[in-house]
């Protein structure tokens, strides 16, 4: 639960940039910004992985850029289900998506679990090799 709140607050964040580059998007209170973030890591969550598998053939055909047009069309949903949060376009929110995709990548380099670490394992031998 504790990485789902970090997460959320790198995507508030990332929301936050998007709203102020991209014309089209809109937060009217700083509590539709929560709640903006909040739900777009459930609908990330939940739909969005139904999303990827049911258009995996064209996503593999566009060398994995349609998964932008994926992107928008969760924020988009978000936009329709949150009142206070507004997306004027489909391009505002490829855009948005965009933008929120490299605040949070670039904020989970900083703040995330560390991943990639690398491990040396010796091993030793007896000197027999029987």
């Amino acid at each position: 639960m504790g990485w789902f709140l970090i997460r959320a607050a790198m995507v508030a964040i990332g929301l936050w940039l998007a709203s102020q580059i991209v014309p089209g998007v809109h937060i009217l209170t700083p509590g539709s910004l929560i709640a903006a973030a909040l739900l777009l890591g459930i609908v990330n969550a939940i739909v969005r992985p139904v999303l990827v598998i049911l258009t995996l053939p064209i996503t593999l055909v566009t060398l994995g850029l349609f998964l932008l047009v994926i992107n928008g069309l969760m924020i988009e949903l978000v936009s329709h289900l949150l009142s206070g949060f507004v997306v004027d376009g489909f391009g505002s929110a490829i855009l948005a998506s965009i933008i929120v995709s490299i605040t949070s990548w670039v904020m989970s380099g900083w703040f995330g679990p560390p991943h990639g670490r690398m491990d040396v394992i010796t091993v030793r031998h007896s000197g027999r090799w029987d």
